[in-house]
């Protein structure tokens, strides 16, 4: 048998990226034969072995038949005859579709290597238009390599447009969508992942809520780029920025505006209580992908709260401490790092405010700090409390504590 490495390990090696998780494929082996040699079985759907040393997956050379409709409609061939040709030819992108053997040699039989050479990202075949999940994972790819100067090759958006008009995509099981969204919101342009599903008509299958938001105007004296869809590329972008690979924050970024779109026409293009409104259509996209818990509570946070976060100097000592519970905020401490970022992301994702300082941030850090640090037992001891009492100082004690770390910031008058 023979065995080489190929897909992602091989394309990132070429394009000068950190190496992650390597793939092999086998050629010419039956079952029976990678378990005489040792290796584990891990595949449910078709032939994946782990090997006995490396633990890296190895699967055997397979040919996939589709048999009906969405991305499981598949029947999976994994004759030892397969050749590595036909393996590669299943493969999603030119640049997904090159092998490496074990001389150093690229097997390159769909010209991967000069698609990344002139940043294209182009489809094998025609079988792409088999698995609706394609769909996003370009969009995820672009995500990932917009910054690299990649863009979708013509051919290759057009028969994604026909994928997206002929309702595939309704066929995909939420979890994929949600795997497929994680992981563009963790990469360097989210924008990218939005603006080519809502290029090949997408991104209304996936993402109705956020694709409501193009077309949808804002102030142009807050928001110069005025369409609310744009702005939503230029935070989902920002969040990037500035916490790189977090998919947590960059959900929250995303999500953080929703109200915009259900702003009455008449009252364009003032979005006055988009906060709270936007909390209907985010519960919807969260019960439809099932998004995790935490991605929802700080999400929740962010879309809620935002404007209060932007005005945080005008609020009230004890209207902060409020904010701060809404946010479970002394529970879950990591969150208001995380809610900062992403009221920044959005204070900064406006066209000429790339670079604007954001004052907020930091200060509703150290307001949260001040307030942490009240101790309900040193009340308890002091003041020989119990019951309600305690809750009832403590609360007291934490708007005093925000009340003294103000005045230490303002110093003396």
């Amino acid at each position: 048998m023979d065995i080489y490495l190929v897909g992602g390990a091989v394309r990132d090696e070429l394009l000068g990226l950190p190496p992650g998780d390597r793939d092999w494929v086998v050629v010419g082996a039956t079952p029976q034969r990678m378990l005489d040699a040792g290796f584990r079985p891990v595949g449910r759907d078709f032939p994946v072995f782990l090997h006995p040393r490396s633990g890296e997956e190895h699967a055997l050379a397979r040919t996939e038949r589709k048999s009906g409709r969405g991305h499981r409609g598949f029947v999976v061939d994994a004759d030892p005859s397969v050749t590595l040709e036909q393996d590669l030819q299943r493969r999603d992108f030119t640049l997904n579709a090159i092998a490496r053997d074990a001389r150093g040699n690229l097997i390159d039989p769909y010209g991967g290597v000069d698609d990344i050479e002139r940043r294209v990202l182009r489809h094998v075949g025609p079988a792409f238009a088999e698995d609706p999940l394609r769909v996003l994972r370009a969009a995820r790819f672009m995500a990932r390599f917009a910054s690299l100067g990649f863009g979708v090759a013509p051919e290759t958006l057009a028969l994604m447009r026909r994928m997206a008009a002929g309702g595939e995509l309704d066929t995909l099981v939420a979890e994929r969508v949600w795997q497929e969204l994680r992981k563009a919101l963790a990469s360097p342009r989210p924008s990218a992942f939005l603006s080519t599903l809502r290029e090949c008509g997408a991104l209304a299958a996936v993402l109705p809520e956020v694709d409501a938001l193009y077309g949808v105007p804002q102030r142009a004296e807050y928001h110069p780029e005025v369409d609310t869809g744009l702005h939503q590329q230029l935070v989902s972008d920002m969040a990037a920025r500035l916490a790189p690979g977090d998919d947590l924050t960059g959900f929250a970024a995303l999500t953080h505006d929703l109200g915009k779109a259900l702003t009455p026409r008449q009252k364009l293009p003032r979005h006055i209580g988009h906060e709270q409104a936007g909390l209907k259509p985010l519960a919807a996209l969260c019960e439809r992908l099932r998004v995790p818990l935490e991605h929802r509570r700080l999400a929740e946070a962010v879309c809620r709260d935002h404007l209060n976060v932007h005005r945080l100097a005008e609020l009230r000592d004890a209207t902060v401490l409020e904010l701060l519970e809404r946010c479970d905020a002394f529970r879950r401490p990591g969150r208001v790092e995380r809610l900062a970022t992403a009221c920044e992301a959005d204070a900064r994702g406006r066209l000429g405010s790339e670079d604007a300082g954001y004052p907020q941030g930091p200060e509703l850090r150290r307001l949260h700090a001040a307030a942490v640090a009240v101790n309900a037992r040193d009340l308890v001891h002091r003041d020989g409390l119990d019951g309600p009492q305690v809750g009832q100082a403590l609360r007291r004690a934490r708007v005093a504590a925000i009340g003294a770390a103000r005045t230490l910031r303002a110093g003396p008058a």
